[in-house]
This record gives C-alpha cells, sequence and structure tokens, in this order.
C-alpha cells in the first residue's frame, strides 16, 4: 500500500486525487507506520485536494495525528478493526451491502476487476471488498500507466459500483464507535473526499 501525504492543491488534481486514495489506502490497511505518522504530524492543513471543502476534514486529521502517539493510534486499530472474531468494525463492503462477508457484492466486484486485468496479490489476506483495497484500485485507475484502463469511464464506472454505495456508511460506524478518535477524524475526512469525488463524478454524467 501506498504511504504517501496528499500532495498540496498546487499541485495537479488529478495527481492529489490519486495521493489521498494511495493514503487511505494505507491508512485502512494497518495501523499507520511511524514514518507515516511522522509525515502526517507536519503535514500542511490546506486543502489535499482542490476544493476548500476536504480543509476542515483534513485539519481534523492532522490534528489528532498531533495529539496522539503512535502507539495510540495503534491500539485504536486493533481496537477498531482487528482482534480475534468479528472485529467491532468491518472494513469489508460485502457487509455493508449484503449484511455478510464474501457475499455477492464480492463476487460481483472480483468480476469488475478481472475485467480490469487487476487481480488481488495472493499475499494480501484479506478480500478484494476490504476498502484498503477499492481505494487501491482507484488511486490505480487515477494514476496507471494503462490508459485503456486508467482512465476517467472506469474510475466512474468502478467508484459508483464498489466505492460509493458503501463506503459512507463505514465511515458512519467508525464515527459511532467509543473507542475512535484518530479513525474518527479520518473517517470523517473519508467521508468528505467520497463526497467530493461523487460531485465529481456527477458532473460528467
Amino acid at each position: 500500500m501506498q504511504e504517501r501525504i496528499p500532495v498540496s492543491s498546487a499541485l495537479d488534481e488529478e495527481t492529489a486525487r490519486a495521493e489521498v486514495y494511495g493514503l487511505l489506502a494505507a491508512m485502512y490497511y494497518a495501523p499507520p507506520s511511524p514514518e507515516l505518522m511522522g509525515q502526517l504530524r507536519v503535514a500542511v492543513t490546506e486543502a489535499p485536494a482542490a476544493g476548500g471543502f476536504l480543509e476542515e476534514p483534513w485539519r481534523l486529521v492532522v490534528g489528532a495525528a498531533r495529539d496522539l502517539s503512535d502507539a495510540d493510534v495503534a491500539d485504536e486499530y486493533d481496537a477498531l478493526f482487528g482482534g480475534v472474531g468479528k472485529p467491532e468494525v468491518f472494513l469489508f463492503g460485502s457487509h455493508y451491502l449484503s449484511g455478510f462477508l464474501n457475499e455477492k457484492p464480492l463476487a460481483q466486484l472480483r468480476g469488475d476487476l478481472a475485467a480490469l486485468g487487476l487481480a488481488r496479490d495472493e499475499a494480501m489476506p484479506e478480500t478484494e471488498d476490504h476498502v484498503a483495497y477499492v481505494c487501491e484500485v482507484m488511486r490505480y485507475l487515477i494514476a496507471g500507466d494503462d490508459v485503456e484502463v486508467a482512465n476517467l469511464t472506469q474510475q466512474q464506472k468502478f467508484f459508483s459500483a464498489h466505492v460509493q454505495p458503501w463506503v459512507t456508511q463505514m465511515c458512519d460506524a467508525i464515527e459511532a464507535h467509543p473507542k475512535a478518535r484518530f479513525y474518527a477524524a479520518l473517517a470523517g475526512f473519508t467521508r468528505a473526499f467520497v463526497s467530493v469525488e461523487a460531485q465529481g463524478f456527477d458532473m460528467l454524467a
């Protein structure tokens, strides 16, 4: 997973979008590394992508990173998403779309990934409907070199089918959890970013 802080809005918007998706993938896949936490604490708090709508949610993420230690954030990740058996909060799309893991939404996602020529790395234990995986796919569809796959049409199709229908529900679940501090802020930023993305794609319709 990518571990890069979103670029400033001075750089081109497509690069900024890809960087945000890469950051979200890294943050939801595992507890942030000390290096990533260090980058967050010194990050600028201007909007990480075009549009001031993201500025305040991003400021809250940076503020939470500054307020909490690396260990605090790692413990919070494990409390919310880890543990043995059922996690406190699910990070998998199938849970929100069907109420169960490994259900029809996952099969549909795998079919769409195969059509794009993409497949899960066998070293990755999580299924493809993990939020980190769908964010990484979006990053690739924005920043990838293969223009047959990495283009705006494919981004819109994938986002509409596999991000927009459930990620805000996941954000709601995280924010509502009493143990969420850093990840409550990240969920708020994630919701705002997904909203901006949805508005952008709606304008293309």
